[in-house]
């Protein structure tokens, strides 16, 4: 049945799914097609919409469909050709090669002529070839860097390079699966079973790069190495090992959930259930918290295991029975980590960091609750757990509790706020406050400080707690206890923010305490875990803008606090980049309107006063000496920290600080030099909203005038482009989207592969509305964009569509006043003629002022404007004679007269040779005669 005989229902859907697919609508092309299907009965007709729709999953990159359809097509007529060269090159893209090649062999014998076929069975061919030459000498090479790691007598650096190699391998998949096939899992166990750090670690990170992506080879492992054993490797105390394995259990928890794109077709069934393995790991991932065999770094990985994979990554999702779980059979677990005081005998082996781990997985499973039910079983269970550790005659197990509560604390605030409410608790506090144990002063006088987290709480302790702090930090003569309780005060000191009106402490009380804060953190001889308290003390005290000018002045204080950012107790991370964001002012500030102000005094109602010092240039004087001092190689630092201690919260405030530090384009280039372009990557991919916009900002700064080679080295720079896309949103500010547009430019201007992943990362439907933009530079900068995207076949194609003014614009905005905007609009012009000769005859079609803006470009003062235009006009005559004769018979003539005629010269020979090039082709046709 052809399609003019169909039903007019079916005809219509068939007509409309065609004008879909040539208009690059490909969604509502298959939906078309889809459709169609569903109401056709002819099975040759059933064919052909079965092809079409292959054509369509082949634009969507839909590989597996693609194929899918395709066979359906040569079902019905196994020599349509078509089909037939869709389905190689759908399988072409899913690596089955051999099959492609048996298609296209088909194609060529039905076309034996045809270009296309030949060449692809040729490309096909060499690519077998050298698959089947890589497969034979994979297999001897995997043996061959199993029998070099398991001789005992092969010297250190023949066994580094093996391993090596085998993990690099492990990462491609046909390495991998020449591993898997030739004995390599029993190998990989044998290396493990040596005990030795290098061997373990090899096959480790092996097994890492097998399982990646891969249901079938990550179940594999589960059977083969066992869940018990790969956490008893992740419980060595060795964190290299620790955090190997902690990869490994990642890589194999993603393969089983999602992780695996792969389309195994009749292999499908040979992967099992995984429901039952991830219940396992979970239970297994629980137990080894509170498992005193377990090192320090085991734990911290365990823990961050459980923080990335059991809260779900988007709220949108309903199912979150992983946390209901975890919270049913693991939550006293985490508080037995949260309670344990390193002081003291028996305790779970821990590093710095583990504690505050602990409570960040607190807070995230607190906050993957949905109803109140629901969080009321969360608070029951902790205030249980907190109420049974209170025993009178018990010292350990009630620090045990106050220590449990710190945590909580620390974590989600709410349920921590409320058990330090219940009776007997602020007691108890104060009680180990008055205790001659060290050990019961500190745990105390910290979980007062985390009590007074919320303005609320601090007036609590305003009343009622100060003078006991104040008492602590007088008479004691532990410095450990005297700095804590400093702390506590310089918290409650700063209850009332920036605002200067509401100090808390009187006049010089918070630059007193901030002092004795910078000296303690200056002193070498104090352990770290102590003088990190120093900096949660300055943290809430920069808040006052004197304090801040104090310490910018303070070069030693500065250092040292960088200096401890970079040690391996990261839980200083929070604080630091607290007190960054307050030197900087890069926190969030409402816009005060006059006339609310007004309103307000009116009616006697508080108004937030601003600090003298906290005006835009002492901001600036500050930033300058921050640089000076090394503030960017901290921040490097402090981005490459652990995922589960570097919050979403620390992520933002780091995207703060970086911003305030970019805002002087002559700060830009200290940024990159200290490699700032390059940490802003990861924050601006990942993190909260405002974070990654901010991040993305600063990212923009820096692309727009810095060189991204330098900036952005290696396959970084690739990265950088979804950040600016993101900029391109009209929830933006207009600086936002200027300097992102900027950054794009200058990226777009370097090579094919950044300007295919513009392309890829939907930036230019976003790029040509900003050209119809009222503000004359975004306007500008987006069409200096565009000018360096139209070298690409794909952004060519679109000004080549019919139903659209792209073209007319760029024509329009030739005939701007704005140099600028001529230069690039012509220069884009001057491309896409070249590379597409029917856009010269369309250029004459979209407006009937298209002669008149040429003149001008070509009678331009601007020298690069005017050669731009001239281009164009060698291009149009070099498009089409009837075009040519009508430039020639215009005014045109005349203008490339008088240019040709000038006499040679450097500053302006290209717009001279041009011309002269212009003449000599309307020679050439006939339609002027040669100079006499």
């Amino acid at each position: 049945m052809t399609p003019w005989l169909l039903p007019i229902s079916l005809r219509y859907i068939w007509n409309e799914g065609n004008k879909h697919f040539q208009a690059g609508d490909i969604d509502k092309a298959i939906e078309c097609y889809t459709n169609a299907i569903k109401t056709c009965k002819d099975k040759m007709l059933l064919g052909v919409i079965h092809r079409n729709r292959s054509a369509c999953y082949l634009k969507k990159e839909n590989y597996a469909q693609a194929a899918s359809d395709a066979s359906r097509a040569i079902d019905v007529n196994a020599s349509d050709i078509k089909a037939l060269y869709r389905r190689c090159q759908a399988y072409e893209k899913l690596g089955k090669l051999d099959m492609a090649f048996k298609d296209v062999q088909r194609c060529a014998t039905i076309e034996p002529k045809n270009k296309t076929f030949l060449e692809t069975l040729r490309r096909l061919g060499a690519e077998i070839q050298q698959k089947l030459k890589t497969t034979f000498s994979t297999d001897s090479r995997v043996q061959n860097m199993f029998d070099i790691l398991l001789e005992e007598e092969a010297d250190k650096e023949k066994k580094e390079k093996a391993a090596n190699n085998l993990i690099v391998l492990a990462r491609e998949d046909a390495g991998a699966e020449r591993i898997f096939q030739n004995n390599g899992m029993s190998l990989l166990i044998q290396l493990i079973d040596t005990g030795k750090p290098e061997m373990v670690l090899a096959a480790i990170r092996t097994l890492s790069g097998m399982c990646t992506g891969h249901k079938a080879r990550a179940t594999a492992i589960i059977y083969f190495v066992g869940i018990d054993k790969l956490c008893s490797i992740m419980a060595t105390d060795n964190e290299e090992i620790a955090v190997a394995t902690c990869n490994l259990f990642q890589c194999v928890y993603d393969s089983l959930t999602g992780g695996d794109k792969r389309v195994y077709g009749k292999e499908e069934s040979l992967v099992l259930d995984s429901t039952k393995d991830l219940k396992t790991i979970l239970l297994a991932l629980l137990d080894m918290i509170v498992n005193k065999n377990v090192s320090g770094h085991g734990r911290d990985q365990a823990l961050n295991l459980l923080s990335k994979n059991v809260p779900r990554k988007d709220k949108k999702d309903q199912d979150h029975s992983k946390t209901l779980f975890t919270i049913d059979h693991g939550l006293k677990k985490i508080l037995k980590v949260c309670g344990q005081v390193p002081d003291l005998p028996n305790q779970l082996p821990m590093t710095d960091n583990t504690q505050l781990i602990a409570s960040i997985l607190l807070n995230k499973l607190y906050d993957d609750l949905r109803c109140d039910p629901e969080r009321d079983n969360f608070r029951d269970i902790c205030d249980e757990y907190i109420k049974n550790k209170f025993d009178p005659n018990n010292m350990d197990k009630n620090i045990h509790a106050i220590n449990a509560l710190s945590g909580l604390l620390q974590g989600p605030f709410e349920v921590g706020n409320i058990l330090a409410g219940r009776q007997g608790v602020m007691e108890m506090m104060v009680a180990l406050c008055g205790s001659e144990r060290e050990v019961d002063q500190l745990v105390a006088v910290e979980a007062l400080i985390h009590a007074s987290s919320k303005m609320s709480r601090a007036s609590f302790i305003i009343t009622n707690g100060v003078s006991l702090l104040k008492d602590i930090y007088k008479k004691t003569k532990n410095e450990k206890i005297k700095i804590r309780a400093l702390v506590g005060l310089c918290k409650l000191g700063s209850a009332g923010g920036d605002d200067y009106s509401m100090r808390q402490f009187a006049e010089g009380s918070t630059e007193k305490l901030a002092k004795q804060c910078r000296k303690w953190l200056c002193n070498p001889s104090i352990d770290v875990r102590t003088r990190k308290w120093a900096i949660e003390g300055l943290a809430y005290l920069t808040n006052d803008a004197d304090v801040k000018d104090d310490f910018v002045e303070d070069e030693p204080a500065m250092r040292a606090m960088f200096e401890l950012s970079k040690s391996t107790d990261k839980t200083i991370l929070y604080a630091v980049a607290c007190t960054l964001v307050n030197c900087t002012n890069s926190y969030d500030k409402k816009e005060i309107i006059p006339e609310l102000v007004q309103l307000a005094q009116f009616s006697k109602q508080h108004v937030p006063e601003q600090h003298p010092k906290d005006k835009k240039d002492f901001v600036a004087k500050r930033v300058k000496r921050l640089l000076k001092a090394g503030v960017i190689s901290a921040l490097t630092c402090m981005v490459k920290a652990d995922s589960s201690i570097l919050t979403d919260q620390t992520k933002e405030m780091l995207a703060r600080v970086f911003l305030a530090l970019a805002e002087d384009a002559k700060d830009r280039g200290t940024i990159v030099a200290q490699g700032g372009g390059k940490a802003l990557i990861p924050l601006a991919l990942e993190g909260t909203e405002a974070g990654k916009i901010r991040a993305s900002h600063a990212l923009a700064k820096i692309a727009a005038i810095s060189n991204p080679d330098i900036a952005f080295p290696g396959e970084r720079i690739y990265e950088v482009v979804r950040p600016l896309v993101s900029l391109l949103n009209t929830e933006r500010d207009g600086l936002q989207n200027y300097e992102a547009l900027m950054g794009l430019t200058n990226l777009a201007a370097l090579n094919d592969k950044l300007r295919v992943k513009i392309i890829k990362e939907k930036a230019l439907p976003e790029i040509e509305n900003y050209m119809f933009e009222e503000h004359e530079q975004i306007r500008q900068a987006a069409t200096e964009c565009m000018c360096n995207l139209v070298v690409c076949k794909e952004v060519q194609e679109r000004y080549m569509e019919d139903g659209n003014d792209k073209l007319k614009l760029l024509v329009l905005l030739c005939s701007e006043d704005d140099e600028k905007l001529q230069r690039a609009a012509a220069g884009a012009l001057a491309m896409l003629t070249a590379a597409q000769k029917k856009l010269c005859t369309k250029l004459t079609l979209v407006t009937v002022q298209w002669m008149e803006i040429l003149q001008r470009l070509c009678l331009h003062d601007n020298l690069q404007v005017q050669h731009r235009g001239l281009v164009i006009v060698y291009n149009m005559l070099n498009a089409d004679s009837e075009l040519a004769k009508k430039l020639i018979e215009s005014e045109i003539l005349e203008i490339l007269s008088v240019i040709g005629k000038q006499e040679d010269n450097p500053s302006k020979q290209e717009v001279i040779d041009v011309a002269r090039s212009c003449l000599v082709k309307a020679m050439d046709l006939g339609l002027i005669k040669p100079f006499s």
